[in-house]
């Protein structure tokens, strides 16, 4: 028989089982994590309305229900004793990401984006094994991308869009086995693109220095690429076929660089590609309309604007009935275009976007594919050599 005070242990011990919410203990790492964390953003910059400003560590951060502290920022693990995401509001914070951040060693998700913070990308970030999603987006972060980002190798999700970053990309990038999505537009990387990791499905590096030409061993095992954004940078030379033929491309954007030329193969017969939209705009091809693309069944919208281009508007244009935006404004094309495109008064053409701003004969002035208006014959005859055009 049990005794008195032993009956009386047994009871509380099974009533604290049966506890609706149970005290947490939050491992005392991340508790220091989480205080060096908050510690270094200027206070005056976290509002009490704030994520941040519910972090009072009076009390445990994984404590539940959260009800007055720690009521958003951060998840914690189901038991309730290590933090596993940080998602921060873009509420105007101004601070640096303090290196113990990578003291939170079960962290699987960071987002700071939106925000002020501003200094170097920690080198300590490399510690965090575990971490699938990390963005910085739209912050003041400056300096290189360190080498050591490779070891993130759970990484699915890098998003650095919209900073100061500058130097170039690391060779190590490829080893991010997992990372299916990257993000390091409108920052300031320069140099050449490096070989790029086999599994993403979405590439954007646009608006930074980059340069030099677009080479196959940058892409080799990228058979999941649907959309590559490029634009705004220095890329040279001549794009080649190998490009269009990445099996599950279906996005090119290479708009605003110097390209000097486009080289496409026309697809095999039967040949099965997803490519839908293609911008190389802005670039300084030369030579015909590259009229391969037409072998691309699902192109639906193709843009070539501004270029150095010559010759007439071939008829297949008009014919590929995908096609539903079409912009070659702003080159030198000469002759008529097809009438195909032009099917009269009070119907609609079948694509949109513009032929003005070129060399052509007879193309309707009243149609919106026709404006801007064309080239002085001044100016065609110089690019012709004098020669007749059209």
């Amino acid at each position: 028989m049990l005794k008195p005070h032993h009956r009386l242990h047994l009871h509380l011990f099974f009533l604290f089982l049966h506890l609706p919410f149970s005290l947490s203990a939050t491992s005392p790492a991340d508790i220091a994590a989480l205080k060096s964390f908050k510690a270094a953003i200027d206070p005056s910059t976290i509002r009490p309305s704030s994520c941040l400003g519910s972090w009072d560590f009076s009390s445990d951060p994984c404590l539940t229900p959260r009800t007055t502290h720690f009521i958003c920022g951060l998840t914690c693990s189901p038991d309730s004793t290590r933090v596993v995401s940080i998602t921060l509001d873009s509420a105007g914070y101004s601070g640096t990401l303090t290196p113990l951040v990578s003291k939170l060693t079960q962290l699987v998700l960071l987002d700071l984006g939106q925000n002020s913070f501003h200094g170097t990308i920690p080198l300590s970030l490399s510690s965090l094994s575990l971490l699938q999603s990390l963005s910085l987006r739209y912050n003041s972060f400056s300096g290189p991308l360190p080498s050591s980002i490779a070891t993130l190798t759970s990484l699915q999700d890098l998003d650095l869009s919209g900073n100061l970053l500058s130097g170039p990309l690391p060779n190590t990038l490829f080893s991010l086995s997992h990372l299916t999505r990257l993000d390091l537009s409108f920052n300031k990387f320069s140099g050449n693109l490096p070989k790029l990791p086999p599994n993403l499905l979405e590439i954007a590096i646009k608006a930074n220095s980059l340069s030099g030409p677009i080479v196959k061993t940058s892409f080799i095992g990228l058979t999941r690429l649907e959309t590559v954004e490029l634009s705004a940078n220095s890329f040279t030379g001549v794009l080649q076929s190998w490009f269009f033929q990445l099996p599950g491309l279906q996005q090119i954007n290479l708009s605003n660089n110097s390209l000097s030329g486009v080289e496409i193969w026309k697809p095999n017969r039967g040949y099965s590609s997803g490519l839908v939209a293609v911008d190389l705009g802005f670039n300084k091809i030369e030579g015909y309309l590259p009229v391969s693309l037409l072998g691309f069944p699902a192109l639906a919208s193709l843009s070539l604007r501004y270029n150095r281009l010559r010759g007439t508007i071939p008829l297949e244009l008009c014919k590929k009935g995908t096609i539903k935006r079409l912009y070659l404004d702003g080159n030198y094309l000469t002759g008529t275009p097809p009438a195909g495109f032009f099917p009269g008064v009070g119907k609609e053409s079948p694509v949109a976007g513009s032929f003005g701003d070129n060399c052509l004969r007879g193309c309707p002035p009243k149609s919106q594919l026709c404006l801007p208006s064309q080239k002085p014959m001044s100016v065609c005859k110089q690019v012709y050599g004098g020669k007749r055009h059209g």
